[in-house]
């Protein structure tokens, strides 16, 4: 899809035409916001590069290595992004803090792809109040597609209860009797989960549903977890997790000897991040719901999207773990925000930022899945929404019927 920009060739045409009626006002004349320029589009961030949750700040350096590659090719509409970049270390509090930096004193156009469901919650009444585009948020809490109540706000990935919806009707045509185990971690994000699997399986969760265990981010270990569901009998296993805490349950199912069918959040789907860690051998099985080409796959090894993907990765980021998800996901979400500002054109206010995030139209990102395409309005900010169910076989993905 080819971004929206005014013709001003035909404006200049008009123009001459008129141009003894002073016809200044013919002339689109650019428009600027706080963080916006002739030369420079600040862009703001606040994620985990320390803390519980650190695997995934390689968002953030994926970001940073594209923004600054774009920069080298004459940035966006020939302006340049500064992209500045905070760790928050998983803490709420924390993310407040930078993001009241980033906007009152560094002045950013735009918060962008901030980690995690409890950070966000914790950022938005802020971001709302003062008007600046909270963009592709890396959480999928239902409540980040509210324009209505939050038009500052808008996530990227398919929302936690559209995804636990996804599972459960596998397991429902699958296994209508499961016994169904459920570890969530103990914060919005974990609660969302939990919440949208009840409605999912609608009047048989109460029977379904055998056996729950939270645990904060923070904690150590989740082994007295593990061992609880296991003695609830359950033969099937929901992960509400991030990453580290995903690894951790799967070592800890292999120390138990228990192989329930197991359905992992998306966000903790990474062979870098959580298998390898985990163990491989141990991860064999494990489901998820994908919405992304797994870079990985030989299935994909001859596709455009992904073969210019490592091409920019070795020349960008040489040594990093192309298994990696996080990496593929850091270059798709920064060209879903390169999109946005080239559709802003020379209209750089926070307002037409907000206005281009909810008017992407059939936008295709190469690195998702085929059939994905990302439409958007001023009331649906569910930017992807076409997942698969796949299966992770040791060492990449096999969809799953």
């Amino acid at each position: 899809m080819q971004p929206h920009v005014e013709d001003h060739g035909a404006a200049l045409a008009a123009g001459l035409s008129v141009i003894s009626f002073g016809a200044g006002s013919v002339f689109a004349q650019p428009k600027y916001g706080p963080g916006t320029s002739a030369t420079e589009i600040k862009v703001g961030q606040t994620i985990a590069y320390s803390g519980p949750a650190s695997a995934y700040g390689q968002l953030g350096k994926v970001e940073e290595a594209y923004f600054k590659w774009l920069n080298a090719k004459g940035g966006i509409n020939g302006r340049k992004i500064t992209f500045i970049t905070l760790d928050d270390g998983y803490s709420p509090p924390k993310a407040v803090e930078n993001v009241r930096r980033l906007v009152e004193s560094d002045q950013v156009a735009l918060v962008f792809n901030v980690l995690g469901t409890p950070l966000n919650m914790a950022i938005r009444p802020y971001m709302n109040q003062k008007k600046v585009p909270q963009l592709f948020i890396a959480a999928g809490a239902t409540a980040f597609n509210d324009p209505a109540k939050f038009p500052w706000t808008m996530g990227w990935q398919p929302n936690l209860q559209a995804e636990t919806a996804f599972y459960a009707k596998h397991v429902l045509a699958k296994a209508p009797n499961a016994k169904i185990a459920v570890l969530y971690q103990n914060d919005d994000f974990g609660k969302d989960m939990l919440h949208g699997l009840q409605i999912a399986l609608g009047d048989k969760a109460k029977t379904m549903i055998v056996g729950t265990q939270n645990f904060q981010a923070t904690d150590p270990t989740i082994d007295s977890q593990l061992i609880a569901l296991k003695a609830s009998g359950a033969d099937t296993l929901f992960l509400f997790t991030y990453a580290k805490q995903a690894a951790q349950a799967i070592g800890k199912m292999d120390d138990l000897a228990w192989k329930p069918t197991t359905y992992l959040h998306l966000g903790a789907a990474s062979v870098g991040a959580t298998f390898k860690p985990a163990g491989l051998e141990k991860s064999k099985g494990i489901l998820t719901a994908g919405f992304m080409k797994d870079v990985t796959d030989p299935q994909w090894k001859d596709d455009a999207d992904v073969k210019a993907w490592v091409a920019w990765m070795n020349e960008n980021m040489p040594g990093a773990e192309l298994s990696d998800i996080l990496n593929a996901a850091g270059y798709a979400y920064a060209q879903t925000l390169e999109q946005v500002l080239r559709q802003a054109g020379d209209n750089l206010t926070r307002e037409n930022i907000m206005a281009q995030a909810a008017n992407l139209k059939n936008f295709r990102v190469g690195l998702l899945l085929p059939e994905s395409r990302i439409n958007t309005s001023p009331t649906n900010y569910s930017v992807i929404t076409y997942m698969k169910l796949q299966r992770f076989n040791g060492t990449s993905w096999d969809y799953v019927d």
